[in-house]
């Protein structure tokens, strides 16, 4: 698709987990910043609804189900997007917050199969699209986890560590090429599954979180951090951004009101 005012194909963005949170926040965004905004996710229900309000407000998206941890699947999707300007790998979480004595190893593999495993191959089967753009970006929405360990998230750090890895190690091999790796690391953020996931449904206990926290970050905060990183001109390189909110001055020092 060319824009009418330039006359230039508009630039694409492929973002993943984009059927809620931050994946969904980012995809508004970037739509806004006037990109062709590709969705992926595995609910196409959730897609279809964020295209929607996508559309309403003049965006141009493509809704392209996938789960990022199938690798047959993810290849089939990499055929079915040949231009491919800024790769978002938003697709993550969490599940369980057990200490490591009792933690059930099948949640520590699903969170490194969907955190690491699926960044990787959802980002080697688009790299030649994003070579072949002359400026392409990789985003990697890693976390605070990254670098952090605390009681009861290991199996999560152990995975955003390994996101961390994944963005540095890029960055290193395709330094020379027209390619940029961001990683963006948000901590506290609010949205309306993350927790909920973590803690298994459990309402109180995903709300207590946020508990006497007066502001949060919302999805819109990280969205706006991840389409500012990825449009810079094609010199600058943000390696890393670390965001927080203002409450919170580590993952064990957080502010709170009551």
């Amino acid at each position: 698709m060319r824009t009418a005012e330039t006359g230039q194909r508009a630039r694409t963005a492929v973002i993943t987990g984009a059927s809620s949170g931050i994946g969904a926040a980012t995809a508004r965004t970037l739509a806004r910043e006037g990109f062709e905004v590709v969705l992926t996710a595995r609910r196409a229900d959730r897609l279809d609804a964020v295209a929607r309000e996508i559309r309403d407000e003049g965006g141009t998206v493509r809704v392209v189900p996938l789960d990022v941890t199938d690798r047959d699947a993810v290849r089939a999707f990499a055929a079915r997007v040949p231009v491919c300007d800024v790769l978002v790998n938003n697709a993550g979480g969490a599940y369980g917050t057990e200490p490591v004595e009792h933690a059930d190893p099948g949640d520590w593999r699903a969170m490194y199969e969907v955190n690491v495993v699926g960044a990787l191959q959802v980002t080697q089967a688009l790299l030649p699209s994003l070579r072949a753009s002359g400026d392409g970006v990789v985003v990697v929405v890693s976390s605070t986890a990254s670098f952090t360990c605390y009681e009861g998230g290991g199996g999560y750090s152990a995975a955003k560590h390994g996101a961390h890895v994944l963005a540095e190690t890029l960055r290193l091999e395709v330094c020379g090429e027209e390619l940029r790796v961001v990683e963006v690391a948000p901590g506290m953020v609010r949205t309306e599954e993350f927790s909920l996931n973590r803690y298994r449904g459990d309402t109180d206990r995903a709300d207590a979180v946020y508990a006497g926290v007066a502001e949060p970050l919302v999805a819109e905060d990280v969205a706006d951090v991840v389409s500012w990183a990825a449009t810079r001109p094609p010199h600058v390189n943000i390696d890393l951004l670390v965001v927080r909110p203002r409450a919170q001055a580590a993952q064990h020092k957080v502010h709170r009101t009551s």
